[in-house]
């Protein structure tokens, strides 16, 4: 099928990134297979980790059509893009449709993206995890491949203002290896392995992060176990738990 819409979205993203002067760091790319289906699972810091996890496809040549809120199709700008790029809705009050649309693309050769946190991190550390990426890894037979995302909320996550014109900021982009659904008995191991190996690679993007907070004031992207300011996990889930005001952004 032709692409209309994908590659002059990539490029826009591509020109955003050189004017803004992002300091990208990818590794791992060459895992992602240059053909056949796959899922890329990453962890969820900020609104825009859509965009950064896919740019660690653009090596193999391959575009992620991730799974994202079907009120996100409804929205009059976004909708028509998201459309365009072939991306799948996700209904929460009625996941199987979206699930087998999911399972349908794996099957087809496509790569699916998945966010198995399901919301993003306040703690800025990776959550329990959804098994729906092991899942459908499962069912379609492909491979499931971890991947961490960090720096991307400094420029806009939940609770914080956008700072889209941010210049000079290094987001890193760590793609892990390939696991193999069929190596584990179930789904609920897979996502175990998956959530052992995601947070050691987002530990590893954090402690490695070329800047530091420049000062209390600018703590807030720092987790809290690595001395920074944002909630602990434990505060992260009260926050978020239902009355508290928190919303779901993914």
């Amino acid at each position: 099928m032709s692409e209309l819409v994908y590659p002059p979205v990539i490029a826009a993203a591509k020109t955003m990134f050189r004017v803004l002067d992002l300091r990208l760091t990818v590794e791992g790319s060459h895992h992602v297979p240059r053909t056949g289906g796959a899922v890329l699972a990453s962890n969820h810091v900020s609104y825009l980790d859509f965009i950064f996890c896919g740019y660690g496809a653009l090596e193999s040549r391959r575009l992620v059509r991730f799974m994202a809120k079907d009120s996100v199709f409804r929205h009059k700008v976004s909708g028509p893009l998201m459309r365009g790029m072939k991306h799948i809705p996700v209904n929460r009050a009625a996941g199987a449709g979206s699930y087998a649309a999911a399972v349908g693309a794996l099957r087809r050769g496509e790569v699916v993206g998945v966010f198995p946190e399901a919301t993003i991190s306040r703690s800025f550390t990776v959550k329990d995890l959804k098994n729906g990426a092991a899942r459908m890894a499962q069912e379609a037979g492909v491979p499931l491949l971890p991947v961490a995302l960090w720096g991307t909320q400094r420029l806009w996550t939940k609770g914080r203002p956008r700072t889209l014109t941010r210049r000079h900021t290094p987001i890193t982009i760590l793609v892990g290896e390939p696991m193999d659904p069929a190596a584990h008995p179930d789904a609920t191991t897979l996502t175990a392995e998956l959530r052992t190996r995601l947070a050691g690679l987002v530990d590893r993007a954090q402690r490695n992060y070329p800047e530091q907070p420049a000062g209390p004031d600018d703590a807030w992207w720092q987790p809290a176990h690595l001395g920074g300011g944002a909630p602990t996990p434990e505060e992260a889930a009260a926050l978020d738990r239902p009355g508290r005001g928190a919303r779901s952004a993914s």
